[in-house]
């Protein structure tokens, strides 16, 4: 089957440099869903060019060593994310693509933005354009066009080399199930390979032999975030201080997943507008706005948990301990954003596989929590009842007062109107899954 993006080299003369760089000097582009990513203007040539002369060798070891976080990592407001996710900083004296790749750990983006026009720049990029590719396909990818630099380091008897020992590390880490698991964690964390505090490691490996490993690589994406990776023991006692009670077993689920997308198949975002649609059916809410007390009581808590004004925990979670004894943790002071919170949780137990025992809402933008924020939008503000009540009229006004009405925050209903596509898109990696739809 083919891939929905590639890196296609043709292979040029360099006449100076390290051998394995002549060897790998290339036209090289990037295209995804049939745009190239690296098409520009050759000021030189005076024309333009849809692969660039650059380095495959040194893009190659770039995203070999980048390899997990490029895989798992989210979005994310560290400082040092940017050097493991953007391609020009690469440099190595090549004028690289501006382009930026980072992966939900469902789908992966590859935002292409154009750069500027400056006097003396033999080169510059023309193309604004945002894709997104299964990651699976994103693996597929990189493997080729690793297999490409490799065959032509052997074909021109490039000795051993830098990228060939990154290679081999990434290789053997890739076949091994429980190293695999640690590289993923360090890349969630937002760290290089063994570069992780190995305390904090530690916790989460312990945390997911008591819990469910996927629920504690939520927790971990939340570091890139300056969140604190927190312990089963410290993650109890914020329960116990700052929860609610919780009755598991009382908590509403769809009946059935029948006609629901599966994880990964389409947007993160779709998927969580699907759910929440599918429950409002099966609980016949019809378009009504959700009550704090019908809220609480779906969601098998009582009303203090959204009424509340104290400060929660960094972050939202709910933890059973069995089905009948559980606690919930909110973080906002604002009753509109502890509804959200609480119907992201709702959300999260609705859609992820059942056996979970930890559910967190966070702050990252990994699959799942993008899953959630477009659950409690829809679920708390169904869309066509939205755009019905403002009637093509989308000023800050209306919106603040269809926010009232539904006790949701105006950044949900912008959200969803622009989502729907009744408002434009400010940035263009906003949320790449619809600035690429």
């Amino acid at each position: 089957m083919p891939l929905s993006w590639k890196i296609d080299v043709d292979w040029e003369t360099l006449d100076s440099g390290p051998a394995e760089e002549r060897a790998c000097f290339a036209a090289l582009g990037i295209s995804a869903h049939d745009h190239w990513l690296t098409e520009g203007h050759d000021a030189l040539a005076s024309r333009l060019r849809q692969k660039p002369l650059l380095s495959a060798y040194h893009l190659a070891e770039w995203a070999a060593w980048n390899w997990w976080r490029l895989r798992w990592e989210p979005r994310s407001t560290a400082e040092e994310w940017s050097q493991s996710h953007r391609v020009a900083s690469i440099g190595s004296g090549y004028i690289w693509p501006n382009l930026t790749i980072f992966s939900d750990g469902e789908r992966t983006a590859l935002i292409a933005k154009s750069t500027a026009e400056r006097p003396q720049t033999p080169f510059r990029y023309i193309i604004d354009f945002a894709a997104v590719v299964p990651s699976t396909d994103f693996e597929n990818g990189l493997d080729e066009f690793f297999d490409k630099v490799l065959n032509r380091l052997d074909s021109q008897h490039i000795g051993p080399n830098n990228f060939q020992r990154i290679w081999g590390s990434l290789r053997e880490e890739r076949s091994k199930p429980e190293l695999a698991r640690l590289r993923k964690l360090e890349a969630l964390l937002g760290c290089e390979p063994d570069e992780s505090d190995p305390r904090i490691l530690k916790q989460l490996i312990a945390a997911a032999q008591e819990f469910n490993l996927a629920s504690i690589e939520e927790i971990a994406a939340e570091h890139g975030y300056g969140g604190k990776v927190l312990a089963v023991r410290q993650l109890r006692e914020i329960a116990k201080q700052k929860g609610y009670d919780t009755s598991p077993g009382s908590i509403v689920r769809l009946n059935s997943r029948d006609g629901l997308p599966h994880v990964g198949d389409v947007a993160a975002w779709r998927l969580g507008a699907a759910a929440a649609k599918a429950l409002r059916e099966q609980e016949r809410l019809d378009e009504q706005a959700i009550s704090d007390k019908l809220l609480t009581r779906m969601s098998g808590t009582s009303e203090n948990a959204v009424e509340a004004q104290n400060q929660g925990a960094d972050i939202s979670f709910a933890i059973d301990e069995n089905i009948n004894t559980g606690r919930t943790v909110l973080r906002s002071k604002w009753h509109t954003g502890r509804r959200f919170e609480l119907a992201r949780l709702l959300g999260d137990r609705v859609i992820t596989p059942s056996g979970n025992r930890l559910f967190p809402a966070t702050r990252s933008y990994t699959y799942r929590q993008k899953m959630q924020r477009s659950f409690a939008a829809e679920f708390l503000s169904p869309f066509d009842a939205v755009d019905e009540m403002l009637a093509g009229d989308y000023s800050m006004e209306n919106q603040r007062d269809v926010a009232d009405h539904f006790k949701v925050s105006e950044m949900t209903i912008r959200t969803l109107l622009v989502n729907h596509n009744r408002l434009e898109r400010e940035e263009l990696d906003g949320d790449f899954e619809v600035a690429a739809a």
